[in-house]
This record gives C-alpha cells, sequence and structure tokens, in this order.
C-alpha cells in the first residue's frame, strides 16, 4: 500500500509516496540528504547547483556498481561456461 512521506531537503518540504516499506524509505532519504550535504560542503552554492552535484554523484556510484556488477556476472558466466566443458569433457 501507498504511503505519503514528508521529506525537508535543501529548506524545502517535499511529499514522497511509496509502496516499500518505512525502513527502505527512511534509508533512501538518510541517504540522499547525505549526498546533498556532502555536495552543499563542497560547493556552498545555490540549492539546484547542489542537487545537480548530489544527482551526479549518485549517479557516479550508481554507475560504478553496475560496472563492478556486470564485471561479476561476466566472470560466473565464464566460470558456469568453464565448468560446463569439463562435464561435457568426461563424459
Amino acid at each position: 500500500m501507498k504511503k505519503r512521506f514528508e521529506v525537508r531537503m535543501l529548506g524545502r518540504e517535499l511529499s514522497v509516496i511509496s509502496d516499500s516499506g518505512d525502513e527502505h524509505v527512511a534509508g533512501v532519504i538518510r541517504y540522499v540528504s547525505g549526498k546533498v550535504e556532502e555536495a552543499e560542503k563542497a560547493t556552498g552554492r545555490n540549492a539546484l547547483d547542489i542537487a545537480i552535484l548530489a544527482a551526479l554523484n549518485i549517479a557516479d556510484e550508481y554507475l560504478q556498481i553496475m560496472g563492478v556488477r556486470e564485471n561479476i556476472h561476466n566472470q560466473l558466466e565464464n566460470r558456469a561456461e568453464q565448468l560446463i566443458r569439463l562435464i561435457n569433457d568426461r563424459k
């Protein structure tokens, strides 16, 4: 069931609707708030600049993680193919 959450960041109030659990939404809000605070300390500029920098930092982390995930996936796939060849060679 969808639930409304009130978020305050960069001096603004925002309502967020999510069907995720309270704990998950709170974790997302804490994470984004932390990234916004980092960007604010780094730039000290206006809210839009801070939000853009925070979004870029989050996107960078996401793409790095996706690259690691893809690498692990490829390694597992290669290993599975090697194991299949070994099994087939023993037949």
